[in-house]
């Protein structure tokens, strides 16, 4: 995994200009009146819409406007800001990023440390890199800024409340964003990528039957501690049922990135398995800067990815990796997806064609992502009964090994596994038992 070029420079196609004030127009009036009498910049009717400027929005944000469309990409939150994540950027994320994309990288990972409830620890190397660990406030910044190279137009300190649109969303209809300020924008197409909380996806039905508690820590350390965890990663199969725990260095701004995940239902026995995992670490003497945490939720297998013309991504729409509960890569994926067929969805002249378009996105994301998803709800059935199986594969077994650094590296899939490992189905047999 290597980092490539810049975007600056890149020629761009012309973007519809916002609307703006006339200056002439304002000069002979007095300054409360030219204030009235100044455009909405958020005014007119958009091609598309993109809520939240996360991986996914600015994916689909990029995909649109690099078509030409007139884009819109909004965000409650500035950026940079804090966003709890591992930050590991794994094959498929690193092919999912725009053109020229200069990965912000902290470290490059080529070991891994497995551990089984803090004991029966062993370390397995690659000679070529896993993956690469990132900040996500520096990784997410670079993502919004290549919406904006391509055209899109970001606004930030925008709460959106919710969406409308008539019965069909047909012959020349518009949706309409509405903002928790009272203003009403207008789009041909909207894109909901804001979060597992998604008020986007609430208006598209959006469903989950996998609700997990990620718990973080980012802990400062000395640089001969942060030295020790150059170029490893260390990962704990934990004491709840389909929990585990990880350590990401991020070896360039010296600190540690600590969490632990487990089913969302005893958020104090998650709690402690953080508190235990931090302390047979050997960190506890250390202060974390930020500590914090989120709910990842997975989509059921039927939910809804749109509802007339508007359409979810990432979190939103509860795509992300079942068992490892991998999101960057899924978000980034679907995000450009997205994009692509909110475009179509803009273009639509009516509401037959706008439900054909919406079906093709949907197809697009179940064949790809949908089938990985599935394979991961297996892997991960298998894994709540039967830890200490994948622990002692992965740290005794060559193939096994093998295969989850392919995984990581971009080179192969869970659903791939599970066809060409016997194994991986006797594993999968565990599950349904």
């Amino acid at each position: 995994m290597t980092d490539t070029g810049s975007t600056l420079g890149q020629d761009l196609p012309d973007q519809p200009a916002v609307p703006g004030p006339d200056p002439d127009a304002a000069s002979d009036a007095p300054a409360s009146d030219a204030a009235a009498q100044e455009p909405d910049p958020l005014g007119g009717v958009w091609d598309v819409v993109v809520v939240g400027a996360g991986p996914a929005g600015s994916s689909a944000a990029y995909a649109a406007a690099g078509q030409g469309r007139r884009v819109l990409l909004l965000d409650k939150a500035e950026h940079p800001r804090y966003k709890t994540c591992g930050g590991g950027i794994i094959g498929p994320s690193r092919d999912s990023l725009p053109e020229d994309f200069k990965l912000p990288l902290q470290d490059r990972v080529h070991a891994v440390t497995f551990a089984l409830g803090g004991r029966f620890t062993r370390t397995r190397r690659s000679k070529r890199m896993l993956f690469g660990l990132v900040n996500r406030d520096e990784f997410d910044l670079r993502l919004v800024q290549s919406a904006e190279q391509a055209g899109a137009v970001l606004v930030t300190g925008v709460t959106v409340s919710g969406v409308e649109q008539p019965e069909g969303a047909g012959d020349g209809r518009t949706v309409t964003v509405t903002t928790a300020d009272g203003r009403r924008i207008e789009a041909r197409a909207v894109v909901g990528a804001d979060g597992s909380a998604s008020r986007i996806g609430r208006h598209v039905g959006v469903s989950f039957d996998q609700i997990d508690l990620g718990l973080e820590a980012e802990i400062p350390v000395p640089e001969e501690v942060s030295r020790a965890w150059q170029g490893r990663i260390h990962l704990d199969w934990g004491p709840l049922p389909g929990s585990y725990g990880w350590v990401f260095p991020k070896t360039d701004s010296g600190s540690l990135t600590v969490g632990v995940i487990s089913a969302r239902g005893d958020g104090e026995a998650t709690k402690k398995y953080l508190a235990d995992y931090i302390r047979q670490l050997g960190l506890n003497g250390f202060t974390p800067s930020v500590e914090s945490g989120h709910l990842t939720r997975c989509r059921a297998e039927d939910s809804p990815l749109s509802k007339g013309r508007v359409l979810v991504a990432g979190d939103a729409a509860g795509l992300l990796e079942p068992w490892t509960r991998e999101g960057i890569s899924y978000a980034l994926r679907s995000g450009r997806l997205a994009g692509e067929w909110a475009v179509k969805v803009a273009e639509a002249q009516g509401t037959t064609d706008v439900r054909r378009q919406a079906l093709n996105y949907a197809f697009a994301v179940k064949a790809g992502l949908g089938v990985e998803m599935r394979a991961g709800k297996v892997m991960l059935g298998a894994f709540e009964k039967r830890p200490h199986l994948f622990h002692a594969a992965v740290c005794l077994v060559g193939p096994a090994w093998r295969a989850f650094a392919r995984t990581t590296q971009g080179h192969t899939t869970f659903a791939q596994i599970m066809r060409d490992y016997r194994a991986a189905r006797r594993l999968a047999a565990i599950a349904a038992r």
